[in-house]
């Protein structure tokens, strides 16, 4: 997960405005979903950004290593975990790489102990609320996330979010995963936005360099709250914005009108610990 920089002033959350170390808070007057109206779409990563997946996926990894006396330090881990399962078993410190029997072992562990509590994992509510609202404004969205569509889909599934995407990327979509830009700018190519009207959602590191590269503007997610510094946003507000030149171009469902309900509803505290 993504930490603010030391020269950067302490971020706040967009949608509820408190920090991210600290309590949810409620909908600020002028905050929320505003930002959104300079854009054209929303790219969201899933695990850590829009589902609280981090720590079991973390232990599910660790456990699929013990077999093969390998440790995983969750420092490291938390550093890297925008890769996918497989980068991240190739760049594993070790005295020795692991095989590729034992790579495909250690995946095929995980993705199944994952796969037996997906029922369990929860959406990030800050998240979440910004994804109502980017919908609510008739915004195409799209997910864009480096672990295996094997995850992800049945990830999306438990959340009751399928039917909020316009197109979904996994890892076995592009040729290379994050941190290059494949999977971010093969979403907007999907969505028919250019990437530099589409706003990218990311809590790694390699995520929002990915994102970066492709072209998107970004907004980090920091234990669940979406929010920009300096490092992060392209805008004199703080707040991220495409370049100028094009006016965004609305796609508000019909029947739907701007109004005091278009904001994004409080957020909740996520529970502490998800478990595996």
């Amino acid at each position: 997960m993504s930490e603010p920089n030391e020269t950067d002033p302490a971020p706040a959350c967009l949608i509820c405005s408190a920090p991210p170390t600290g309590p949810a808070g409620d909908v600020r007057s002028e905050g929320g979903d505003g930002f959104l109206t300079r854009f054209e779409a929303v790219v969201f990563d899933f695990d850590g950004t829009l589902a609280d997946t981090t720590p079991a996926h973390e232990q599910a990894l660790r456990t699929a290593l013990q077999p093969y006396n390998r440790d995983l330090d969750s420092g490291w881990y938390r550093e890297h975990v925008g890769l996918s399962i497989h980068d991240l078993l190739t760049q594993l410190p070790g005295h020795r790489p692991l095989s590729d029997i034992q790579v495909s072992g250690v995946i095929a562990r995980s993705r199944a102990h994952l796969l037996t509590s997906v029922h369990q994992i929860a959406p990030f509510p800050c998240v979440l609320a910004l994804l109502r609202a980017a919908r609510r404004e008739g915004l195409p969205c799209a997910v864009a996330s480096g672990a295996s569509r094997l995850l992800v889909h049945p990830g999306l599934s438990a959340l009751d979010l399928v039917n909020e995407f316009a197109a979904v990327l996994s890892r076995e979509d592009v040729q290379n995963g994050k941190p290059a830009p494949d999977l971010y700018r093969e979403a907007a190519r999907r969505l028919g936005i250019p990437p530099q009207h589409c706003l990218a959602v990311d809590d790694a590191p390699d995520g929002l360099a990915s994102a970066r590269t492709a072209g998107l503007p970004t907004i980090t997610v920091l234990n669940g709250h979406p929010v920009t510094t300096p490092s992060t946003a392209a805008s004199g507000d703080g707040r991220p914005q495409p370049p100028p030149g094009r006016a965004p171009q609305r796609r508000r469902p019909p029947g739907t009108r701007p109004g005091p309900n278009t904001r994004p509803t409080p957020c909740r505290p996520a529970p502490a610990d998800r478990g595996a």
